[in-house]
Order: structure tokens, then C-alpha cells, then sequence
């Protein structure tokens, strides 16, 4: 919202000193975002004057048409002789009042003003179009024209208002009333401690039966409806300067006199309005639903299918208008053909949900639909309409009809009942009783009681729902940085839990790997989940939607961390990063079984312990994962060697490390499962209470998955779940026990089926050794016609080591042979050579 210091200024008695950034420093502490102060014509310097053009000479001589101009500017010039200018504007002719500059002025952008020689004559000074004045877009596109009524040699800075500040406020979702001068003005006042001069406050007609008919079908979506008609308006009416120059400090574009007025009350009051032309209407103006599929042209010249849920404003013939959005282009206010002397003043109040959703729907973001969806005062529609009546007969001289219509809804005003303390409890501040009321009044509120305070919200303020509301106005008009800084005081003693241990000692092993950790946003759209082959009814295909999403492409939070991951790494490979290793751990979200509705904390105490679990029971099931992608050379080449590429073992080893800072045995075997290459997936497994349990997998990505990502050929990934990882933990991990006796190395290479995994074989051997075995390696996989085309050979070394003596021979052949003679029983593997 753009708020000209100089109309603010009609509203509040402002001291003449206080320029914009005091304004803006007032309102910032009042919980307002103020975002800049713009200065118009702070570098303009005069003489800036109007002048009546006498004559013309065409200068036909040079390529583009070119006119020299002599210009009557009064004694403006200090000789009361006509000025001659040369100019290239056409929109003007002998008899018109114009802008001239003359030497020895500057425009803005520090451009001085001096006579000097062009096209063969002398230019004494310039006539001025709006963007040389920085008046923005007047609809005119060229030289300014004045009215006729202008006196010659008039000062322009001040007749077209080029000096002034101008507030940016950019009003969040909960502010509504701050898109109006209104609004801004009552805040201001509040900031001040100055009354306010309320534009709202208007002596309105009693409705009667002689209005424009009007039948609204659905009052959930308009709860109020007020028309008024004018008559005997001029046609060729013009907007006055000052109603134009208000439009374009506020950022909008003059257009003509009827939708400048309904714009100009809109900026004023806050209260969107629509301005038909009689005469295009055909019967009774109705509100309702509109039916699925109907056509309508909107004002823009688009041609839009409606939705059922889409809330339309009719006549006799159908559709005329989307209500609170955009009006039809069939009952439009045509200025160009001068033909419009009565209009339907609309003013009415509707569904702010009804109307977001119609906006986002048509991706027909309007003025009106930006006040409607974040709530417009219903009381002030009569005023609005009034006032819109009032100028059109001011301006364009029209009579008032007598009739007044005006549809409502009946509608209780919205109490809250609050403890008197409460603001002080919210703060930590004690404001007191009086304090409390007294600011609530300044905003609006009727307020009754002592201990228990009764309050009756104002209508322009829907954001007012509940007591922490009021807490909040209170607390923010008394000045958020009168605020203490306390710190909270935690318990001592209780420092890191198990699970931010891991996470931490997790993020931190990936890093000392040469994984470069990368966050991401925790929403996707299912599609992705499509183009990983994830089967119908794989549990990740089960998402939480979001009711307003930040993007409508992805609306639903991540049930895996690839799709944000892979992102990243397509996007960093397509801008030339092509070796890359990128890791995350965050949270993924499942939706529960059973729908709970989440009840609402407290703030004025701590939530107790059950109020905790049952806001928990509420939320998505939401464990931790860790995930990693690698595309490209996993090691540099350079005089040091060739280097080698990313692949699926270095994705498996990414999940050993996690299961080492787990303290935690992984089970890795083949796999086969969504994204992944069916021939190159690892099954990432733990023991969790006996039973194995299935928390990742790891390896290549299917090349179907990379042409559908757009990634590059043979990237690989692994993700798991760090919550079952911790789970399956016996704690915290354990540093090795260091013997200072020597090892026993025992090789033994086993013959088995193909189908068998080396996975169960290593756990055969490492159960059937005993406690004397460090560690086994397997160092060999051996195929080969001898043994058999469904077998493989596994060849394993086996470290033994005692911490009390050094192993005999024949010590660590018997635990050899125990582990061996496992290994046969439960896999069927047989001593190569044997």
C-alpha cells in the first residue's frame, strides 16, 4: 500500500515538521512494515509554470515529424513574451494549456534546463510530458494536457502536487485494514495520540424499495450487498488533477473519470467497488454460484471458464461479473465512445475465502481481490457507496438517484472475553487494567468489565478472533521494544539427547568423507514419485498434503529425501559443478492411520505433559532420515593416479559409516526397490529386537530414473532411517580395545550358490569364530566354469587376536574351522579346493 504523506495528512493533523521517515519510524513500532520512504521531487526545481500554446510550425525537414512552438507563460520568463520551444510530441494543439519548463530549472534525474540550438532553432526551455515530471503513467502517453480552466503561468509543482513522500507499507496477510488510507490514518493517530478524522463517518439514506433490484442466492458468500444508481452524468467529464496525481502517487493508473472515483474510495476506505453501466445491464443484478463450466469475458479481455465454486455477480443474461475479483467485460464503463450518463454503484461485502480461492483459481490477482481475501469492514459498504455517489454528482454532474438497495445478511458482532492480566501474563510486562483497555479502544474495541474484560472487535478488524489477538495489540501499541530481554532458564544437566547426539556425530562423519551437507525445502509433488517407479502401493506413495502450499507444484511433504537431494545435484551439475557429493538428514512425514484435529497450546503457561502428547498424536509420523548422492569422479586424477568415478559402493559404504557413529551392525545384501538399478541396489537391514529390519537402501539409480530427473549417467544414492538405526543401537559407541599382542591372520575362500548373499555368509563365519575373531574382510569374488555356472567362490580374511596372550597356531586354526563349519550348515558353502 502506497500512502502519500499529504493525503494521510487530511486525516491526521500531523505536525508540519514530521517529515516521512518520522511517519515511518511511528508505524514501524506500531507493528506496521514500512519498507521505504520515497521522496517525489525532491531533486525538482522550478521554474515549472503552465503555459497556453499560440502557435505551430510543422518542421517537415527532418526524418521524424518535429513541431516549433511558441508558448504563452505569463511573466513566468521574466519578459512576458511568448516562449518558443521545440517539441516532438503530436497530443497537443493551439489553444492548450500545457507544462512548460524553463531555463535554468532541472527535472528530475538531475537533468538542468537551458536553451540551446536543435533542428535548426533556438529551444528555450521544454514542454513536458508526465514521465519527464516523474509522474509515472497518466494514461495519456504524451505531452500533459491541462484543463482549459488553468490560469497561464500558474506554478505546476504545486498545481500537480510534484512534491511529496510516499510510505511503501507492505501489509501482511492478518492487516487488511492497512490497504486503505483509512486504516493507515487510524494507526498513524493511535501513533500520534492525535484524533482521527474518520472518511467513513457520512450521513447515509435509509434503504428503500425504490433501489436498483438485487437478489442475492447465496449470503455465505455476500453478506452484503448496497447499490446505488447515478443519473445524468456528462460524458466527456475528465478526472480533476488531483484525483489523477492521488491515483498515481498511490501506484495506479488514471482512467477514467467513473472507475478513477470507484479506485480513488477503494484507496480511501478500503471497500473494493464496482461501477456499471446502466444501460448494459439487463434486469435484476444477482449473486450466486456460478454452474460448472460457464463462460465469462472479464475486463481484461480474457475469456474464463467458471468453476462451481466460483462466486459471480449476474444479470438477466447470465454471468456480468467475478465477484470480488473482476468485472465483465459486457457491462463495462466505455469512456472512449462518451456514451455512459448513468451508472449501478456496487459496493458489497464477500467470502474472503471464497474469493482467495477465485483469484488463485484464474490466476486473476485484482486490487479488489487483494483487500477482499484479507478482509474487508462490511460496515463501512454503505459509506463507500455514498461516497462514490457524492463525487460522481461533484465531478461529473449527476443526480442521486433516490433508491437504495441494500441485501444483508444478519450477523451478531464478534465478543471476546479475556482476563484483564492477560496481556501482562503474554509479555511478562505488568500494563495494568487501564492500560488494557485504553489501547483496545484506540483500535476499536468496545470494552466492558473489571477482572474479566468483554470486548467487542470493531468490523474492519476480522483478524481478531481469540485473546492472544488482543494480548498482541495491546502489547505491540505499547511498543514491542519496550519489551525486556530476559533468558530462559533450562534446567542444568540434561544437554543432548541420544538422537541429537547421532544426528550431530552423523553430519559430522559425512562431512570428514568428503560429503558436502544441503539442505532442502520438506515439500514435493507426488509426480516425482511416479518418475522414481515407486509401486501403487509403496507407503511412500501415502503423503501429507498441505491445505495452502507455497507452491502448487509441490504441495505435500516429503516422504523421502532423494527428490530435494537430486535436485540440488542436477541443478548444481547443469551449472558446471559436475564431481559432486551432497548429503541431508532431515525429517520425512507420514500421515497416521487415525485424523486427529490438533488442539491449541497455551502461552500463557507451559502446555502440560498431556497436552504435549496429544498435540504430538495429531502430527504426521515424522522420522529422521540421512541421505547422500554422487555423481561424477569420486577421486580426482592428477600425477597421483587416474582417479576413479562415483559408484554403488561408494553409496554403501556412505550407510557403514552412519551405522558405525550408530554403534550399530548393518546387514547389506541385493536389493531391489523403487529408484534404484535392479542389478546395482543394496538392502540396507538391522536387528532390532531380533527380527531384521529393512531401514534403506543404496547403489546406482535406474537410467529410466535418470532420464526422467534429467541427472547424470550413473549417479548413485543411498538413503536410511536414522531413527531405526538408533533404535537398533546398543548404545553409545564403544572405542576398540587395543591388544598388545600380535595377530592371527586366517584366509578362507568358500564355494557357494550364487543366490546366496555374501551378507549371511559373513555372519555365519563372524558367529561361528567366536569372540577371538578382530575382524573379517572380504577380499574376492571368484567366478569361473570349474565351479560351476551357479556357483562363486568368497574368499575372506580373518584377523584373531587375544587381549590376555599371543594365539597359538593352533588356536586360530580351530576358531578358523568353527567358523567355517558354521558357514557350511546355514549356507551350504563348501572350502574352495577341498
Amino acid at each position: 500500500m502506497r500512502v502519500p504523506l499529504s493525503w494521510l495528512r487530511e486525516y491526521v493533523d500531523l505536525p508540519a515538521t514530521e517529515t516521512g521517515r518520522d511517519v515511518q519510524a511511528k508505524l514501524i513500532s506500531a507493528g506496521l512494515e514500512v519498507e521505504t520512504v520515497e521522496p517525489l521531487g525532491a531533486d525538482l526545481k522550478g521554474p515549472l509554470v503552465v503555459g497556453q500554446v499560440l502557435t505551430i510550425e510543422e518542421l517537415t525537414e527532418f526524418k521524424k515529424p518535429i513541431r516549433f512552438c511558441t508558448v504563452a507563460v505569463g511573466t513566468a520568463n521574466g519578459t512576458g513574451e511568448p516562449q518558443e520551444i521545440v517539441c516532438g510530441a503530436r497530443n497537443f494543439a493551439v489553444g492548450d494549456k500545457v507544462v512548460v519548463v524553463l531555463p535554468g530549472a532541472v527535472l528530475p534525474g538531475n537533468f538542468a534546463i537551458a536553451a540551446r540550438k536543435t533542428y535548426g532553432k533556438t529551444s528555450h526551455g521544454m514542454i513536458c510530458s508526465g514521465d519527464e515530471l516523474g509522474m509515472g503513467d497518466d494514461g495519456s502517453g504524451g505531452i500533459i494536457v491541462l484543463p482549459p480552466e488553468v490560469e497561464v503561468g500558474t506554478d505546476a509543482i504545486e498545481l500537480l502536487q510534484l512534491v511529496d513522500e510516499v510510505l511503501d507499507i507492505a501489509v501482511t496477510p492478518d492487516r487488511g485494514y492497512a490497504l486503505s488510507m483509512r486504516g493507515v490514518a487510524r494507526e498513524t493517530a493511535i501513533a500520534y495520540g492525535l484524533p482521527l478524522r474518520d472518511p467513513a463517518l457520512l450521513d447515509v439514506p435509509a434503504p428503500n424499495a425504490f433501489g436498483y433490484p438485487v437478489q442475492v442466492s447465496d449470503p455465505m458468500g455476500c453478506d452484503r450487498f448496497t447499490a446505488r444508481t447515478v443519473t445524468g452524468l456528462d460524458p466527456d467529464a475528465h478526472s480533476p488533477i488531483w484525483l489523477r496525481r492521488r491515483l498515481q502517487k498511490a501506484g495506479m493508473r488514471p482512467i477514467s473519470l467513473a472507475v478513477d472515483i470507484t479506485n480513488y474510495v477503494m484507496l480511501e476506505l478500503g471497500q473494493p467497488l464496482h461501477a456499471y453501466d446502466r444501460s448494459r445491464v439487463q434486469g435484476t443484478i444477482g449473486v450466486r454460484r456460478a454452474e460448472q463450466g460457464e463462460k465469462l469475458t472479464t475486463l481484461d479481455g480474457v475469456k474464463r471458464t467458471l468453476n462451481a465454486e466460483d462466486l459471480v455477480i449476474t444479470d438477466d443474461r447470465g454471468p456480468i461479473g467475478l465477484a470480488g475479483v473482476m468485472g465483465g467485460a459486457n457491462t463495462e464503463i466505455d469512456d472512449t465512445e462518451g456514451t455512459t450518463t448513468e451508472v449501478v454503484v456496487e459496493a458489497a461485502h464477500f467470502d474472503a475465502i471464497s474469493i482467495a480461492r477465485t483469484a488463485r483459481r484464474h490466476k486473476l490477482a485484482s486490487e479488489a481481490s487483494k483487500r477482499f481475501e484479507r478482509g474487508v469492514d462490511p460496515q463501512a459498504a454503505s459509506a463507500a457507496a455514498q461516497r462514490t455517489v457524492d463525487l460522481l454528482v461533484l465531478l461529473a454532474g449527476g443526480t442521486a438517484d433516490a433508491g437504495v438497495t441494500e441485501v444483508i445478511a444478519p450477523s451478531a458482532p464478534h465478543s471476546i472475553t479475556i482476563p484483564a492480566n492477560h496481556p501482562d501474563k503474554v509479555a511478562g510486562v505488568d500494563y495494568g487494567r487501564e492500560t488494557v483497555v485504553r489501547r483496545l479502544q484506540q483500535v476499536g474495541c468496545d470494552v466492558y468489565g473489571q477482572d474479566e474484560l468483554i470486548v467487542t472487535v470493531p468490523s474492519w478488524r476480522p483478524d481478531l478472533t481469540d485473546p492472544n489477538d488482543l494480548a498482541e495489540e495491546v502489547i505491540r501499541l505499547e511498543g514491542y521494544e519496550n519489551l525486556p530481554s530476559t533468558l530462559p532458564k533450562p534446567p542444568a544437566g540434561l544437554g543432548l539427547t541420544d538422537r541429537q547426539r547421532l544426528h550431530r556425530r552423523v553430519g559430522r562423519a559425512l562431512v570428514g568423507a568428503g560429503y558436502v551437507e544441503s539442505p532442502n525445502y520438506p515439500f514435493m509433488g507426488e509426480q516425482v514419485l511416479d518418475q522414481f517407479g515407486l509401486a501403487d502401493d509403496d507407503p511412500n506413495r501415502k503423503v501429507v498434503k498441505l491445505v495452502n502450499p507455497l507452491s502448487d507444484e509441490e504441495p505435500a511433504l516429503r516422504t523421502t529425501l532423494l527428490p530435494g537431494l537430486l535436485q540440488t545435484l542436477r541443478r548444481n551439475d547443469g551449472r558446471g559443478s559436475h564431481d559432486l557429493a551432497l548429503f541431508e538428514t532431515g525429517l520425512v512425514f507420514h500421515p497416521r492411520a487415525e485424523l486427529r484435529i490438533a488442539g491449541r497450546l497455551p502461552v500463557d503457561r507451559r502446555p502440560t505433559d498431556e497436552e504435549i502428547a496429544s498435540l504430538t498424536a495429531a502430527l504426521p509420523v515424522q522420522p529422521r532420515h540421512a541421505a547422500v548422492v554422487l555423481a561424477g569422479a569420486r577421486e580426482q586424477a592428477g600425477w597421483w593416479g587416474k582417479g576413479r568415478p562415483a559408484d554403488w559402493a561408494d553409496a554403501i559404504e556412505a550407510a557403514r559409516i552412519l551405522a558405525r557413529e550408530a554403534g550399530t551392525e548393518l546387514l547389506v545384501r541385493s536389493g531391489q526397490y523403487g529408484p534404484w538399478h535392479p542389478g546395482r541396489c543394496a538392502e540396507l537391514s538391522v536387528v532390532v529386537d531380533g527380527t531384521q529390519r529393512v531401514v534403506g537402501h543404496a547403489g546406482e539409480l535406474h537410467p529410466r530414473v535418470l532420464k526422467a530427473l534429467g541427472l547424470p549417467a550413473r549417479t548413485c544414492a543411498m538413503e536410511l532411517d536414522l531413527d531405526a538405526l538408533e533404535e537398533a543401537s546398543s548404545g553409545h559407541p564403544k572405542g576398540p580395545k587395543i591388544s598388545t599382542f600380535p595377530v592371527a591372520t586366517q584366509d578362507v575362500a568358500l564355494v557357494v550358490d550364487k543366490a546366496v548373499p555374501h551378507a549371511d555368509v559373513e555372519a555365519a563365519l563372524r558367529e561361528g569364530a567366536g569372540e577371538l575373531l578382530e575382524s573379517i574382510r572380504l577380499f574376492d569374488e571368484y567366478e569361473s566354469e570349474q565351479l560351476g555356472g551357479d556357483r562363486k567362490s568368497l574368499a575372506y580374511a580373518l584377523r584373531f587376536r587375544a587381549d590376555d596372550r599371543t594365539l597359538t597356531v593352533d588356536e586360530a586354526s580351530a576358531a578358523r574351522d568353527a567358523a567355517v563349519a558354521l558357514a557350511t550348515e546355514r549356507t551350504g558353502a563348501v572350502l574352495r579346493g577341498a
